[in-house]
């Protein structure tokens, strides 16, 4: 059980009991919600970051709406995680720090001053879960964090994002961020786990080209033979105690579950296996994560976007762990 001496009582969510979840501020999970340079100055450690941008996506838009229907839904997110007793806002300063910057009409612009935006974030020491937005917004963040060197990732998804190209020699859409962090030197293969991943393919030329740099596939047939907790004690020997970084598509949900996405592929994990997983986290060296997706044109009745949003709550708190253990650490 965590000590429930908060580091900073400003940093604590606005309680149901003393503003109503439906009216105020909408913010993630109704924490402060703090310019970049005030979370600097108040040595922010955690900074929960929208990136409202879907211009990678190929098909079915709409992702670019996924971080305001996040923080609607996440007000119903509460002070600690009843099944691991983790409570992450008495760990670690938490804040909403916004929306990054985006250019809805400019892609490469866009992955630009996403990535120029996440290096400062990253500089100040700041970790980031940033809630998207399409999978591209993974490569900026990524471009930031694994500048020192190449992160281990565990990602779960139910699509690889291994492509290399679309429509002709277009080398950055929503299915090649993983391509592009490889190239870039930003992730180490053998240390990478994808996690869910099933449905169609279209030559599987991406699958191939995971599999020969030695990148660990679990497809969903693997996954629901061995049970969750099989699944999560090989990724965290993969990642081992070197820096990881977390990516949540929310279509490795079945779409039974989760509807509202841009490529719902069928027979998919549960919320609750996701969250067997997601706890599964704890103790791992994380230095951020992602929760992308999210397309409420295409949810039923905000059902998604509050499985995100408490599948973003199930993320922050081992991120707070790696947080309150890196502090002591440092202080030892």
């Amino acid at each position: 059980m965590t000590d429930l001496t908060p580091l900073d009582e400003d940093f604590l969510p606005v309680s149901g009991f003393v503003v109503p979840r439906f009216a105020g501020p909408s913010t993630f999970m109704r924490l402060p919600m703090l310019s970049r340079d005030e979370a600097m100055a108040r040595k922010v450690d955690i900074g929960l970051i929208g990136v409202p941008w879907d211009n990678g996506t190929s098909n079915r838009a709409g992702a670019r709406h996924g971080p305001r229907a996040l923080r609607d839904a996440s007000t119903m997110v509460r002070m600690f995680n009843q099944a691991t007793g983790v409570h992450p806002f008495h760990m670690a300063r938490c804040a909403d720090l916004g929306d990054a910057p985006v250019n809805p009409v400019n892609l490469m612009d866009a992955l630009a001053q996403l990535t120029s935006y996440f290096a400062e974030i990253a500089a100040s020491g700041i970790v980031p879960l940033s809630f998207g937005g399409d999978h591209l917004t993974s490569l900026p963040v990524l471009r930031a964090l694994g500048r020192h060197g190449p992160l281990g990732m565990i990602h779960f998804d139910a699509h690889t994002d291994f492509y290399d190209t679309y429509f002709g020699d277009f080398r950055y859409a929503h299915g090649t961020p993983f391509r592009r962090a490889l190239e870039e030197g930003l992730l180490d293969p053998r240390r990478i786990v994808q996690i869910g991943l099933r449905g169609t393919s279209v030559t599987g030329e991406d699958v191939a080209f995971a599999r020969s740099q030695g990148v660990r596939l679990f497809f969903i047939e693997e996954v629901m033979e061995v049970g969750a907790e099989a699944v999560m004690r090989e990724a965290r020997a993969v990642v081992g105690d070197a820096p990881t970084y977390v990516s949540f598509d929310i279509d490795v949900i079945d779409p039974s579950q989760a509807p509202g996405t841009g490529t719902p592929e069928i027979g998919g994990i549960s919320t609750f296996m996701a969250q067997q997983m997601l706890r599964g986290l704890a103790g791992l060296n994380l230095v951020g994560a992602d929760l992308v997706e999210v397309s409420p044109p295409f949810d039923s009745n905000g059902l998604t976007a509050w499985t995100g949003a408490s599948l973003g709550f199930e993320i922050l708190c081992p991120l707070a762990l790696a947080v309150a253990r890196a502090r002591a650490i440092s202080t030892d």
